[in-house]
């Protein structure tokens, strides 16, 4: 039982221990990596030129989404268009079906179904 209690015991202090160590450690990291940060910002000063660059590739961007909006609504058009024109095609298959099976077209909802007797 004496093993038990010195187990438990060990642990949360090795836990606790542990956990100030490593916020200690943490801390000092980032701390660290925040001034190297700061120091790379500082040396990084935007000249004219590299700023005109990314100003002049936005652009080419923004010319390039609207063409491509353009090119998508032309897309979608031409699509309904050539579904207007399977739908067209489809109908007429029906009366030329239903005429050489039936006499007359059918609808889907006008079909009768034969009631066993």
């Amino acid at each position: 039982m004496s093993q038990r209690d010195g187990f438990a015991s060990g642990f949360l202090a090795g836990a606790f221990v542990g956990s100030v160590f490593g916020g200690v450690i943490g801390a000092l990291i980032a701390s660290r990596r925040d001034s190297e940060l700061l120091a790379e910002e500082e040396t990084e000063q935007p000249d004219s030129q590299a700023e005109a660059k990314k100003i002049a590739a936005k652009r080419r961007q923004m010319k390039a989404s609207e063409t491509e909006s353009v090119s998508i609504e032309v897309a979608r058009r031409s699509l309904e268009d050539k579904i207007a024109q399977l739908n067209a095609t489809i109908d007429e298959v029906r009366k030329q079906l239903g005429n050489v099976n039936g006499g007359s077209p059918q609808t889907v909802g006008d079909r009768s179904f034969p009631k066993d007797s």
